[in-house]
């Protein structure tokens, strides 16, 4: 079986490559890192600890964007020596090394030209996500759990960390909610795309008779706020209530009331945290996660009214989004893209990255069609 017309396949990528660095506009990058590298030499820099917060996390973001594509521009030429050495030599082990090698840096390619697109106002920041389960009884708790732990291994696959801020047991088995925070920039931009309802259908391992059940959960994403995000929260708008943290089915895992739930009474949106040890550590966590919401919740008021001004009746994007069919046959396939995998068991393994991109494809050309209009 012939090989793969290196010769094409690298002057492709060295293209994409270039219209990927006009995009990221290389040069203003490496401008502004200078500035910024200078700014954080100032001995003065700590006064102000929130812009020196900033300073410091938009350095290290953009040195590692910078640097990610400097790496994959060097694997791209280091390809290209590869493939020479091996033709010259007639070294077969070689081309093969070279045809590896050329799977793994176009998928590379591919997965920063996503990132190109993740150009939106929270896109570069960490992710908080929360799952409910909806109808579906016991079966939509279990599936509640079974996504939760799809994101996290998710996260894991890519060096991700996670923090868990809440895990609302449900009586007999899985989750009534979950929130929890993936670690990563860009995590908000690639996750985003997963807002909505996700609907699985299978033989219900809860059900005596081994009937079919449908169920629902609710996955919801908004960006990790940072410290110089202004978010004003009147504390006497805000109704405390603490209680004793709860385990799998009911049982109690802590001797105190050290779990916290906190109700923003203009709003009505309602946060907990009990991960931590203390009854203050989880409100400052639960904080963290209320102040994150009211920002997603002020943007989303923003564009429902710019949607108004321009007319624009369709239902969001982000609602029932995507189905896990279990039987009678298998299939995850998502609503919006029409993209598929025919092997569930993997995507809630964590194989998530096919998924996400073609989303994030699909809400570029959602976001270009609306602009138009």
């Amino acid at each position: 079986m012939a090989g793969p017309d290196y010769d094409s396949e690298i002057k492709q990528l060295q293209a994409t490559m270039r219209t990927i660095g006009q995009v990221l506009d290389l040069d203003g990058m490496r401008a502004e890192i200078a500035d910024l590298g200078e700014q954080v030499a100032a001995p003065d820099l700590w006064d102000d600890q929130d812009n020196a917060t900033r300073v410091t996390g938009r350095l290290s973001l953009l040195q590692g964007e910078l640097e990610r594509f400097t790496d994959l521009a060097n694997r791209i030429d280091d390809l290209e020596v590869m493939v020479e050495l091996g033709r010259g030599e007639d070294d077969a082990e070689m081309l093969a090394d070279a045809e590896r090698e050329l799977g793994k840096v176009q998928k590379s390619v591919e997965s920063l030209e996503i990132r190109t697109l993740l150009s939106g106002e929270f896109d570069a920041r960490e992710a908080l996500v929360t799952i409910r389960s909806g109808a579906g009884g016991v079966d939509a708790a279990d599936f509640a759990e079974m996504l939760m732990r799809m994101y996290t291994r998710w996260a894991e696959q890519h060096k991700y960390g996670v923090e868990v801020f809440d895990t609302s047991y449900a009586e007999e088995a899985g989750l009534k909610s979950a929130t929890f925070a993936i670690h990563a920039p860009y995590a908000y931009g690639t996750l985003s795309v997963e807002a909505g309802t996700h609907r699985l259908v299978r033989i219900s391992p809860f059900d005596n008779q081994g009937r079919r059940q449908t169920s629902f959960a609710a996955v919801e994403v908004v960006p990790v706020l940072e410290q110089t995000d202004e978010i004003e929260v009147d504390e006497n708008e805000i109704k405390v209530d603490v209680y004793r943290s709860s385990g799998p089915g009911g049982q109690s895992v802590n001797t105190t009331d050290s779990a916290v739930r906190l109700t923003h009474l203009p709003t009505g949106i309602v946060v907990s945290c009990q991960n931590e040890k203390s009854q203050l550590q989880n409100k400052a966590a639960a904080m963290i996660v209320l102040k994150a919401k009211l920002l997603a919740a002020k943007k989303a008021e923003e564009e429902a009214q710019l949607k108004e001004l321009k007319g624009d009746v369709a239902a969001s994007w982000g609602d029932q989004m995507r189905n896990y069919v279990l039987n009678p046959y298998q299939i995850v396939k998502d609503l919006r893209t029409g993209h598929e995998s025919g092997n569930p068991q993997a995507v809630f393994d964590g194989e998530l990255d096919d998924f996400l991109e073609a989303g994030i494809r699909w809400r570029r050309g959602a976001d270009k069609a609306a602009a138009q209009n």
